[in-house]
């Protein structure tokens, strides 16, 4: 591959994020509360979740717009890479296995300090270092060496021809006479970062908010907005409640939530696209949810497009899988028809009949399993009491718990969870994670502990194979397996959706992951804004 037709893949990505976009719109709403900042030169935004570190050693901001760093590489709105610390997109070498970045030599860290090769260097080393607590080091499983030719070369030398390699490049590179001199793991790096990137951290109150303002040495040009705030707000409705009162300039927001704003003129709502899932995890050490009856049944009695329209109102569409029908990666013909009269038909032939009071049993074991989801999530309450009310017709009692994360994690295990992941790109940033045994318990990912060699083995070829079509088949594979034994029972593809205050230009959204909040929204390019009335 050269530069040249890395460019052409870069394009090809355009083309996906063209597809997926079609039909998420930006539509004019109302505003009931004032905005914060008459001027535009502040914002203040509601997100649900706040990341556990902000250091890019352990994973923070791995798939860019993490506003404190830059990466080599970044996604523009349509999500083609551009060059962003790199000077130009890379050199790729005709057998896949090299690719060289040539560095800008205008950048400075937030302190003053410059960014040259052995940055770069220090970063990814250090993420691959088996003493980092990075859970998605496998993500650069693909990478043999990298080395420093001067300040301001950098060459990574892969193990294997690995096509979505560059996309890996969006990682936010780290200043090795920072991060360098302390701790990786517990260092206060991880909570008071410096980097290159367009907005420099002011104050962390967990659980509560992160503060930002605009870096006067930003190479790219010191943002117009000018201090920029995220309000950590993990209940939907109290989100809601403290735009409408003028608290927030924005949120995000489920959808029905966001209808609330649509007479407000003073606010604009935003729906992206995404590939964020929602699903139920359906652990393989649980005697009901690993049985693989059990979980084909479930996998058809669920009523996916009446989720959608009764609890999206229409801002999503029904999931079979992490990959979203809308992809050119989806498999066609692996959807999975609502059909509950099959479900009991599955359920009678596997031994699992009846009782009195409608639930099942089988040798001695009663068809009942909890299921969790985070307390305060509006999206996932109401996609589990769906998914259990589902369940229960066809003699599956699922019980619905909500718990903080402490609460929830330990119980993954054995217990099913109402889950999110996804991410935009390539099929093997989100598969490998999710479904490959070598990942069963490890944190977040692979949740369901799924065990499936088949799976693995085309994981793997995905992962490696050079060529489109081999990779194609690998994940065609992985999808037709995920027909006969779920796992995991995919629900819906969500649309995000925001109510921002109508202050600024320069808005727009892009295709998302499930990660939205600090990386995504609206807000993925806040550093561009610019008043209302001005021009930049």
């Amino acid at each position: 591959m050269t530069g040249r037709s890395l460019r052409a893949a870069s394009a090809s990505a355009a083309a996906l994020a063209a597809a997926l976009l079609l039909g998420a719109a930006a539509c004019t709403a109302p505003s009931a509360g004032g905005t914060r900042a008459a001027d535009g030169s502040t914002a203040v935004v509601g997100i649900a979740y706040e990341p556990d570190t902000l250091s890019p050693l352990l994973g923070y901001g791995k798939d860019g717009n993490s506003k404190i760093f830059d990466g080599l590489l970044a996604h523009d709105a349509d999500l083609r890479l551009r060059p962003a610390l790199a000077a130009e997109l890379p050199e790729v070498s005709a057998d896949g296995l090299t690719y060289t970045y040539t560095l800008r030599r205008d950048v400075t860290f937030q302190d003053g300090e410059p960014f040259d090769a052995e940055d770069v260097v220090f970063t990814y080393r250090t993420i691959l270092d088996e003493k980092t607590n990075n859970p998605s080091r496998t993500e650069l499983d693909a990478l043999r060496s990298i080395r420093a030719e001067g300040s301001h070369t950098v060459v990574f030398t892969l193990a294997y021809p690995y096509a979505p390699f560059a996309q890996r490049t969006v990682l936010p590179i780290a200043p090795e006479h920072i991060a360098g001199r302390q701790d990786v793991n517990t260092g206060k790096f991880t909570t008071e970062p410096i980097g290159t990137g367009p907005y420099i951290l002011t104050g962390w109150s967990k659980g509560e908010k992160l503060s930002f303002e605009a870096n006067p040495r930003y190479w790219g040009g010191e943002p117009e907005v000018e201090r920029f705030t995220m309000a950590v707000i993990q209940d939907d409705d109290v989100r809601a409640t403290r735009l409408r009162a003028g608290d927030l300039d924005g949120a995000v927001l489920p959808p029905a939530l966001a209808e609330g704003f649509a007479r407000d003129r003073n606010l604009r709502t935003h729906r992206a696209t995404s590939y964020d899932y929602r699903t139920v995890t359906l652990p393989t050490g649980n005697p009901i949810a690993g049985d693989t009856a059990v979980r084909r049944a479930l996998d058809i009695a669920v009523d996916r497009q009446a989720m959608v329209d009764g609890i999206l109102n229409g801002a999503g569409k029904p999931a079979y899988g992490p990959v979203p029908t809308g992809s050119p990666w989806f498999t066609a013909g692996t959807e999975r028809r609502h059909d509950p009269e099959a479900a009991r038909r599955i359920l009678d032939e596997a031994g699992w009949k009846p009782g009195k009071d409608g639930i099942r049993t089988k040798d001695g074991v009663r068809a009942a399993f909890p299921l969790w989801y985070v307390t305060g999530d509006k999206l996932r309450q109401d996609h589990a009491l769906a998914y259990a009310s589902d369940a229960r017709r066809i003699g599956i009692d699922i019980t619905t718990q909500a718990g903080t994360w402490e609460v929830i994690e330990p119980r993954m295990k054995h217990d099913a969870v109402l889950a999110g992941g996804g991410a935009p790109g390539d099929p093997d940033f989100d598969q490998f994670l999710l479904l490959h045994s070598d990942h069963a318990g490890d944190g977040f990912n692979n949740m369901a502990r799924y065990d499936n060699p088949a799976v693995d083995e085309a994981l793997e070829q995905g992962r490696r194979a050079g060529d489109e079509a081999a990779r194609r088949r690998a994940y065609d594979t992985v999808q037709r397996e995920l027909v006969q034994n779920p796992g995991y029972t995919f629900l819906t593809h969500i649309d995000h959706v925001y109510v921002l205050a109508d202050t600024w230009d320069g808005l727009s959204t892009q295709v998302e992951p499930h990660d939205h909040g600090l990386a995504s929204g609206p807000w993925w390019n806040v550093e561009t804004w610019t008043p209302k009335g001005t021009r930049r």
